[in-house]
């Protein structure tokens, strides 16, 4: 296959929608080889944060020298952005190769166990390349829940839960605590677990920690963090874990938050040490300072200042909205936003209203996406809607002005589009400027 016809043959897979268990992954990896047996590293799960923490993560094993396979979900621009070594994403025509060779494996499991879906197919090839690719260590984030994830068929010796809110609730449950028993489900025997949840769903962390007869480092216990925001500088953080204290961490990511999710990643590095694994604290230093994390509260452009954030749950964009406040300070802030219909919309639609803030509604080019006109009628309040990403982007770029701060938020999908757009703008010669 071509690369657009591997991806022809990806999104086909689509019409099967979700389907949670890992019988179709396991056959399918079984027909493979059973590359999921090779790989030690670290497995996030969370409701929001769980790719910052991944990616501080890899960053901290890339500087320690190490060959570092990436399991990003999910993805921005490309699908190649879902298997990435050393945080360069797989090429096109090697992604294109490799769904190629699978081919006869789907279609023996699609045979004997129905179609596996997209999200199967993605894990699988990404773990029989990155098994030939000849990677040191993994890091991986689930992509939806945990226990019936199919990044579920890996045991890689560190776990991570972020924190827990409700989000996906028509497949995880209701509640906090059925969230996290469902999040817990990538907790191992004889691994370390590492947790940053709040009560009521701490408690389950606990429960299935104890009963898994495994360590459990919690954030605000075992590990202890004081932070300061830095602004448009990121946070300086100092963590403290039973390993040791690191002192003034500096992490470039925007937001309070980000400290959070520092600290579970040094947590985690201080986890692979105890299982043999070589990391300096030097390392530590230099990839938690040199760590990207692409769509989330990135800085793409100036005058005015585009910021794009993948908040798509009430949790995540409460964070995001307090601290583009307090970067704004007297500039004028407009917001371009987008959701999947099946998000808490009239949790994020109530936040956007306490803002205060001029908002446009997008269309997003993806079959699940709410219609502009049906978020406008639900916010209740002055708004305005447009049918792309671009046209949104363009007016509020407008109306914000040069000194002023355009935030595009709710949708990943959203977020991926604007990128593509500034990045193509820019390609045909108007740089961004440094910060």
């Amino acid at each position: 296959m071509t690369y657009k016809e591997s991806l022809d043959y990806l999104t086909s897979l689509g019409r099967f929608g979700i389907k949670l268990g890992l019988e179709r992954t396991e056959a399918l990896l079984h027909k493979l080889g059973d590359p999921q047996d090779l790989f030690q590293g670290v497995h996030v799960a969370g409701t929001n944060g769980k790719g910052s923490v991944c990616a501080m993560v890899a960053s901290v094993l890339q500087a320690s020298g190490y060959r570092v396979g990436l399991m990003p979900k999910p993805h921005l621009v490309s699908y190649t952005e879902r298997i990435q070594v050393d945080q360069r994403p797989i090429a096109e025509d090697d992604f294109a190769a490799l769904l190629t060779e699978l081919q006869p494996a789907i279609n023996k499991v699609a045979a004997e166990l129905g179609p596996p879906t997209e999200f199967e197919i993605l894990t699988s090839a990404a773990l029989y390349y990155f098994a030939r690719a000849g990677i040191d260590l993994l890091v991986c984030e689930v992509g939806l829940g945990g226990r019936l994830d199919s990044t579920n068929v890996l045991d890689l010796g560190v776990s991570v839960i972020t924190n827990i809110a409700l989000d996906h609730t028509q497949y995880l449950g209701s509640t906090l605590e059925a969230i996290a028993a469902e999040k817990a489900g990538i907790l191992k025997p004889d691994s370390i677990a590492i947790t940053g949840p709040q009560p009521p769903a701490l408690a389950v962390i606990e429960a299935a920690a104890e009963t898994q007869h495994i360590p459990l480092l919690r954030l605000g216990q075992e590990i202890e963090l004081a932070a300061t925001d830095k602004e448009w500088a990121g946070v300086q953080a100092t963590v403290r874990t039973p390993a040791g204290t690191y002192r003034d961490l500096r992490i470039p990511l925007l937001g309070l938050h980000q400290a959070d999710n520092a600290a579970l990643a040094v947590a985690a590095i201080d986890a692979l040490r105890s299982r043999g694994w070589e990391i300096s604290d030097a390392a530590l230093r230099d990839g938690l300072a040199r760590t990207r994390w692409p769509g989330r509260l990135e800085f793409l452009d100036r005058n005015p200042i585009v910021l794009v954030d993948g908040a798509h749950n009430p949790a995540g964009l409460q964070r995001s909205l307090a601290t583009v406040r307090k970067l704004a300070k007297d500039r004028p802030l407009v917001i371009v936003f987008g959701a999947m219909k099946d998000k808490d919309l009239s949790g994020m639609l109530a936040q956007l209203r306490a803002v205060g803030a001029p908002v446009i509604f997008s269309a997003i080019g993806w079959h699940r996406a709410a219609a502009p006109a049906d978020l406008a009628a639900q916010f209740g309040a002055p708004a305005e809607t447009a049918q792309s990403s671009g046209e949104a982007l363009d007016r509020a770029r407008r109306r914000a002005s040069s000194n002023g701060i355009v935030l595009v938020c709710g949708s990943l999908y959203l977020v991926g589009e604007v990128i593509a757009t500034t990045r193509a703008r820019h390609a045909r010669g108007s740089p961004v400027s440094a910060r």
